[in-house]
């Protein structure tokens, strides 16, 4: 962080300049749509012939048609997107939760990289990192300056390769190298444990191919601990979303058979269709339903969902249904708000379209985009107040998005993130230092899910101090 603070956007974005090859266009119909714009297709070629002849030193001419597509597609909205070969791989690797590297989950603290937690099994477990421990080198490259990507970057690879990491541990407050050899990695998306007895929590950190299964898994563990569980926490902070499938299939966890849990539209027939509880809409191409393994007491258990503005997407519809159909309570901070359906459509050589074919509403028929989900009670991020939670963006603050209904600019919200932003600074100009992050989701310092368990246990909640004025203004109508 320099002297300005500046606000870390989940998305990069812009349009890319280019052009495409030059040709003769013919214009045609297009399944009784309009005809295409001959003249600025003609323009873009114009454009393409002039940047390969003057352009001050050669270019390729592939990788230019290539930045035309990209632009092309970044300029509908922050989610649609061509994914060329590269990222398209990239792309399955996270869904299908597999990629090749040394298994950790990871965030950065004071530039370096922190370990959360080693993937059990995997060659950091083995290897014997430890929860907090930091990594200051990556082979020959200092972690210092790096961006979370690059750190990740240069931590993946291909199987069977080694990566020496530098890594110190506070508790010993020693340095030493481990060399770890690098292997494929099924990420787990899923965590749990009783927090106390007779309460559990589970958290998905994103949707994948695994999720459902794991997280059956992790629920049967709960239940084999306590099979009187008396109450349960869903953690769906920061939870980005993923798979539709997989949210419609832990929502249908929880909800009757075959209740409406999302419905979406779109200007194609098969982007208007209404998704229920029911394996139908859940299982992909007739295969087996773990749902059907999980303790019918699941369906009634007393339900705190926990959320934030991190919460985008699949967690929202998961937290929409929950709360439209009154099955839970919903506790944290209003969501991000990123109300619309992404379709993958593969393109040759190995490349991809992600776009935006809908948008999604909730079974009570509420559109979320670029509003998001108002929790039942709202909560801070610490028991003494927000910390971070004004400067984080959510999808109204992103460029070209897609608009919501009766969207609005909120003078109060930006009002509320220019004081948090001058008091982050001002606080760092004092100490040197930059603010303490937030505790570990699912600790003991865990503010929020210590209100959750409150909820639960019929003890007193601590509501948010600073968002009674966003609570009277976002709670849905009836509540």
């Amino acid at each position: 962080m320099g002297s300005k603070l500046k606000i870390a956007g989940l998305l990069a974005l812009g349009a890319v300049a280019g052009a495409l090859m030059s040709m003769q266009i013919t214009a045609v119909a297009r399944n009784a749509m309009a005809p295409l714009p001959v003249e600025e297709l003609q323009q873009l070629a114009a454009v393409f012939d002039r940047v390969k002849a003057e352009y001050v030193e050669p270019v390729d001419e592939k990788k230019l048609i290539s930045d035309a597509i990209a632009g092309m597609v970044s300029g509908l909205d922050p989610h649609s997107q061509y994914l060329d070969k590269k990222t398209f791989k990239e792309f399955r690797e996270n869904t299908g939760g597999r990629f090749v590297g040394i298994g950790i989950e990871m965030t950065m603290e004071d530039g370096l990289v922190k370990v959360v937690s080693p993937i059990e099994g995997s060659p950091a477990f083995r290897a014997g990192l430890k929860t907090g421990d930091l990594i200051t080198r990556i082979d020959d490259t200092p972690v210092k300056g790096l961006s979370v990507d690059q750190a990740v970057k240069r931590m993946r690879g291909e199987p069977a390769t080694k990566v020496q990491l530098t890594v110190f541990r506070k508790d010993e407050n020693r340095s030493f190298p481990v060399t770890i050899v690098r292997e494929e990695i099924r990420m787990q998306s899923v965590r749990a444990r009783m927090v106390e007895p007779g309460f559990g929590w589970v958290r998905v950190s994103q949707f994948q191919d695994r999720t459902v299964e794991d997280f059956v898994k992790k629920v049967e563990e709960l239940y084999k601990q306590d099979p009187k569980l008396k109450g349960l926490v869903l953690d769906l902070r920061n939870d980005p979303g993923g798979l539709l499938d997989a949210s419609i299939a832990i929502s249908a966890a929880f909800l009757p058979e075959n209740v409406v849990v999302v419905s979406t539209n779109g200007q194609m027939a098969e982007s208007r269709m209404t998704l229920r509880a029911t394996p139908a809409d859940y299982t992909r191409r007739g295969g087996a339903d773990p749902i059907k393994r999980l303790p019918a007491a699941l369906k009634t258990v007393p339900l705190v969902v926990l959320v934030n503005e991190g919460s985008a997407s699949a967690s929202e519809i998961v937290a929409g249904a929950l709360q439209d159909h009154k099955r839970a309570t919903i506790m944290g901070a209003q969501t991000f708000g990123k109300g619309s359906v992404q379709t993958i459509r593969p393109l040759p050589g190995d490349t991809a379209l992600k776009i935006t074919t809908a948008r999604y509403y909730t079974p009570a028929g509420r559109a979320i985009q670029a509003k998001g989900i108002a929790p039942d009670v709202f909560l801070d991020e610490t028991a003494d107040g927000n910390v971070f939670a004004a400067l984080r963006m959510r999808e109204a603050d992103l460029a070209k998005h897609l608009q919501g209904p009766d969207e609005k600019k909120d003078p109060e919200r930006e009002k509320a993130r220019e004081e948090a932003r001058a008091r982050l600074e001002e606080q760092m100009a004092k100490s040197k230092e930059p603010p303490k992050p937030l505790p570990e989701f699912g600790s003991a310092e865990d503010w929020p899910l210590r209100q959750a368990l409150n909820q639960l246990r019929g003890l007193p909640v601590v509501a948010s101090k600073t968002a009674a004025a966003e609570q009277r203004a976002e709670a849905p109508a009836g509540k």
